[in-house]
């Protein structure tokens, strides 16, 4: 059943957010004081022209948009968001556009949305029917991707980075004044490439305006919304901020949005403990699966893997290069450790992880390296040009103390709390304690949606990200929810199973919701063969 609490919701997102500033100590400037009105204010533009499409690709269109940098001051700086529509295939039967957000922060959103396979089997990826029915719309966010993408680090900086060797041992994976002065290395290229004000105007309360530009631009008097990570931040925002403007909402592996804005650190240390939970799951399956015989580690597959990585940290492989495929290089154990971080993290690909760990256990770092190279979008520290826009947004909104003492103890609580990934997540919020651009007048209120229709929370039992608690916990900030649950390991439901896409494409395309606290099951994961077909 769905839940409406017009009142009850509030006062619990209150409390929540006000415990967690607590928790959250002294902020830093780049947090700014909180938005402590009883009302938050959309602040919008006068109505934007028509967009102007051109033809970018298979069914594709491209256009831009101007939008103010700051709503309060809409004659003023612009910036030029990055547009792009993929029309109703069964343009008689259309119901409207859908605007999507596929996470990241940082993820470009009109990349994603020319790449995005139209089969299932991908988080996001949309089905037959929902492609029919409606235009999809993907805005890249200010700040990201053809929107003005946020530049730190030189080519020649982010060539060091990518090449520094990290210890898997030390917390953050360097020792501490050298992580302090990277941190004023990256905040001080910031501001070289781009203005304070451009960067403190990249909130999330802002894209959500800009959301609005873009569905006032297409002529749309309400839009549909599916966003997936952090753009479960973003769906939110914008129905708090515009909820006569909401159609349906569908937001999947949702974060919770109260940790986001108040409580930077130990929203860190949750992802930490939720990717070392997936990996743990993967050794838990290795080591007791009956039908088939993990070769890994013969039975005790954690004792395996920890040996693996500090032999490759001490006697890195020489990888050859393979013209065409990757310059060579050398994998160590810190690049094993997010290989394997990262595909522990889906259960569809742990024979993948098995059979590179075996590789590299007999000598063969090529599988894993090339799996290294391939790993971009990630909560932690990796140096590409996604993380510029990832840390820019992040900063922008959260709340972060400038005192290095909370982050020494963020740390040892996250090597604590996660043995093996707790070392990439400790000072992972350091650029933000030391973010040179305040962003004073970002929304922090709870985001409650109040007005708008239900929305429909997917949150995964095993999630690397976004563990199953938020999407809990988003249930019952909102207003009026219901939540989905998907068994098994993966970031990201929609598009992977079929309970899953039916729910979810009944609730875009007819504003059917499930029952509240609805379970999809899904066959159990295998180390060493692929997934047979999930349950529907």
């Amino acid at each position: 059943m769905i839940r409406s609490r017009p009142r009850s919701a509030a006062q619990y997102g209150a409390a929540v957010a006000a415990a967690l500033l607590v928790l959250a100590g002294c902020s830093s400037g780049a947090a700014g004081p909180r938005n402590t009105s009883t009302e938050v204010t959309s602040t919008s533009a006068p109505p934007p022209d028509p967009l102007t499409w051109s033809e970018c690709g298979n069914n594709l269109e491209c256009a831009t948009l101007k939008v103010p940098q700051e709503y309060d001051e809409p004659d003023g700086a612009q910036i030029q968001l990055a547009v792009m529509r993929h029309r109703a295939t069964d343009p008689d039967h259309r119901i409207g556009s859908l605007i999507f957000n596929p996470g990241g922060p940082g993820v470009p959103a009109t990349e994603t949305l020319r790449n995005l396979p139209k089969t299932a089997g991908t988080p996001g990826a949309f089905s037959s029917q929902v492609l029919a029915k409606f235009d999809i719309i993907a805005m890249d966010p200010r700040g990201v991707g053809g929107s003005q993408a946020v530049r730190c680090l030189t080519d020649k900086q982010r060539a060091g980075a990518a090449g520094t060797a990290f210890n898997p041992a030390l917390p953050g994976g360097k020792p501490l004044p050298q992580l302090l002065a990277d941190a004023t290395t990256f905040t001080d290229g910031c501001v070289a490439h781009q203005s304070k004000k451009f960067l403190a105007s990249l909130s999330t309360d802002n894209v959500a305006r800009d959301i609005d530009q873009v569905r006032a631009a297409l002529g749309e008097d309400k839009i549909t919304y599916y966003g997936l990570s952090y753009g479960t931040v973003v769906g939110p925002m914008y129905a708090t901020l515009f909820p006569h403007r909401v159609r349906q909402m569908v937001l999947d592996a949702p974060v919770d949005t109260n940790l986001w804005f108040d409580n930077s650190l130990t929203f860190l240390n949750e992802v930490a403990v939720a990717s070392e939970r997936t990996l743990n799951a993967w050794f838990e399956t290795c080591r007791t699966e009956e039908t088939a015989v993990c070769p890994f580690g013969d039975g005790d597959p954690q004792a395996a893997f920890d040996t693996l990585i500090d032999t490759l940290e001490a006697k890195p492989l020489k990888i050859a290069p393979v013209k065409g495929v990757t310059p060579g290089g050398e994998l160590d154990g810190a690049m094993a450790l997010e290989a394997a971080r990262a595909l522990a993290g889906d259960q569809n690909t742990w024979p993948l992880l098995t059979s590179s760990l075996l590789a590299a256990q007999n000598g063969n770092g090529a599988p894993l390296h090339s799996l290294w190279t391939s790993v971009t979008v990630s909560p932690f520290p990796v140096p590409t040009a996604m993380f510029e826009a990832h840390t820019a947004v992040r900063c922008a909104d959260w709340q972060t103390p400038a005192g290095i003492a909370a982050h020494e103890a963020a740390a040892t609580k996250a090597v604590a709390e996660a043995k093996r990934i707790g070392t990439r997540a400790a000072y992972s919020a350091l650029n933000c304690a030391r973010w040179p651009a305040p962003n004073n007048d970002r929304v922090t209120k709870p985001l409650t949606a109040t007005g708008a229709p239900p929305a429909l929370v997917v949150g995964g039992r095993l999630d690397p990200v976004t563990p199953h608690h938020w999407a809990k916990a988003m249930a019952q900030t909102l207003d009026s929810a219901v939540l989905l649950t998907r068994e098994g390991v993966g970031h990201g439901s929609y598009g992977t199973m079929p309970c899953v896409n039916a729910a979810v494409d009944a609730a875009l395309v007819n504003g059917t919701l499930p029952a509240d606290g609805t379970v999809c099951e899904k066959d159990k994961p295998a180390t060493t063969r692929p997934l047979a077909s999930a349950k529907g």
